[in-house]
C-alpha cells in the first residue's frame, strides 16, 4: 500500500469523527430542558370529544341477547326507518350489538377530516369480532352532529364459550376502533389571526417553570411580551407585525427550550410497591437502620397407634416447629444534603426492597429529616 492511499485511508476514518466531535461541540447542552409545546398550551386551542349511539351489525351469534330491550328497539327503529315494517317481538339480536361511539376532534380540524373512533359495548354481547358499524352521527355536548361513524371494526380480542358457560377470551373483545371511521360534517370555529394577546396554560403549574419560560421568550424575541400571571399562566403580547402571522408566531415559541422545575416529591404505590422518587429530593444527616425479622412455622401430624388386641384408639398428635430468625441490622448514615443517587445507592446497599422503601421514606418523614412531598396512590 503506497503511502498516498495509507493517508486517504487515514483521512477517512478520522474526517467523520472529527465532524461529529465539532457537531457535539456546537450543540446546546438542554439534556434537562423541554420545548414549551411540552410544558404548555395555548388557551383555547384544544380536542373536542363526540359521542353517539350506534349498532354493530354482522356478530356470529355473540351480539346482544334477545331480552335486551334498547337493542331490540333500535334495531326496529332502523328497519322502519328504511321501509321495512317488523314485529319487535320477532326481532332477534344476537348478531346486532349496541354501542357508544366516541371521537376526538383535533383542534382546526376542516370538513371532511377523518377522525379515529372508539366503540364500546352497552348490551351483555361477548364479542365484537367482525362487526360492522352502521351510520351513526356523533355529537357534540351541544347536541349538534358533527361528524358521522361508519366503517368495520378492529377487534384487539376473542371470546369463545360453549354452551355450558365455559370459554376462552384474550384481552377485551366487546370494545373495538375504527381507523378514520369518523368523517367530520361540521367545524368548530377558532381562527387565531387579527388576535394581540395569548395565554399559555401550564400543564404542571409552577412559579418558577413559568418565570423562566417568559425570561426565555422575551430574551429570544428581544421585547417584553411574556409576564407570568400566576404559577399555571402566561400572558402573551403578539408583536403587531405578526398579527396577521399568529400561527408563524405560535411555532417559533413552542421550539423554545425550557427547563422545569417541580416541587420534591415522592410518589409511592403501595399496591404495586412503585416508588418513583424526584431528583430536587433531599435529606439531613440521619442514620438509616434496616433488619429483617423472619417467621417459620411447620405443622406436622403424627399418628400414635394402639397395640394389637388392645382398647386403644388410634390418636393424631399435632406438631409444631416454630423457628425466628432476625437478621442483624444494617446501619447507614446519610450526611445533610444527600442526593437522590447517594440516598439511593445507600439503601440498595443495605439490602431494602421496594416495600421497605415506603416505611423508610414514611419514618424519615416523621423524623423531619426528609425535605420532599410523599403522595400515596
Amino acid at each position: 500500500m503506497t503511502i498516498k492511499s495509507i493517508l486517504f485511508h487515514r483521512i477517512k476514518f478520522v474526517l467523520p469523527a472529527l465532524i461529529l466531535t465539532v457537531l457535539a461541540g456546537l450543540l446546546p447542552h438542554t439534556a434537562d430542558a423541554a420545548r414549551i409545546k411540552d410544558l404548555a398550551s395555548i388557551k383555547g386551542v384544544r380536542t373536542n370529544q363526540l359521542i353517539g349511539y350506534g349498532l354493530v351489525v354482522g356478530l356470529n351469534g355473540t351480539g346482544d341477547k334477545s331480552g335486551t330491550e334498547f337493542t331490540i328497539q333500535s334495531l326496529a327503529n332502523m328497519l322502519e326507518r328504511m321501509g321495512v315494517h317488523v314485529d319487535k317481538n320477532s326481532v332477534k339480536v344476537k348478531n346486532v350489538a349496541a354501542v357508544m361511539v366516541t371521537a376526538k376532534v383535533p383542534p382546526f380540524a376542516r370538513i371532511g377530516s377523518e377522525l379515529d373512533i372508539t366503540l364500546s359495548s352497552i348490551g351483555d354481547a361477548k364479542s365484537l369480532f367482525g362487526g360492522t358499524l352502521l351510520m351513526t352521527p356523533l355529537k357534540g355536548v351541544n347536541g349538534k352532529i358533527y361528524a358521522m361513524a361508519q366503517g368495520a371494526l378492529a377487534v384487539g380480542g376473542f371470546a369463545a364459550g360453549g354452551e355450558a358457560g365455559g370459554g376462552v377470551g384474550k384481552n377485551n373483545a366487546t370494545g373495538a376502533r375504527i381507523a378514520k371511521g369518523a368523517t367530520l360534517e361540521r367545524e368548530i370555529p377558532m381562527t387565531l389571526d387579527g388576535r394581540d394577546r395569548l395565554t399559555l396554560a401550564l400543564f404542571n403549574p409552577d412559579f418558577t417553570t413559568a418565570l423562566r419560560m417568559a425570561e426565555k421568550i422575551n430574551k429570544t424575541m428581544g421585547e417584553d411580551l411574556a409576564r407570568a400571571l400566576d404559577s399555571g399562566t402566561l400572558d402573551l403580547q403578539i408583536p403587531l407585525s405578526m398579527r396577521n402571522e399568529v400561527a408563524r408566531f405560535i411555532g417559533g415559541i413552542e421550539t423554545l427550550q425550557v427547563r422545569p422545575d417541580a416541587v420534591a416529591r415522592i410518589v409511592v404505590n403501595e399496591k404495586t410497591g412503585t416508588v418513583v422518587i424526584g431528583e430536587n429530593v433531599r435529606i439531613s444527616t440521619v442514620a438509616i437502620s434496616h433488619g429483617n425479622l423472619s417467621i417459620s412455622i411447620k405443622e406436622a401430624l403424627n399418628v400414635s397407634q394402639p397395640r394389637p388386641f388392645s382398647d386403644g384408639a388410634t390418636t393424631v398428635t399435632p406438631d409444631t416447629d416454630v423457628e425466628v430468625v432476625e437478621e442483624q441490622a444494617k446501619v447507614m448514615v446519610m450526611p445533610a444534603g444527600a442526593t437522590i443517587g447517594q440516598l439511593v445507592r445507600g439503601l440498595n446497599a443495605i439490602g431494602v426492597t421496594p416495600r421497605d422503601m415506603i416505611s423508610i421514606f414514611q419514618s424519615l418523614k416523621v423524623a423531619g429529616a426528609l425535605q420532599a412531598d410523599i403522595e400515596i396512590i
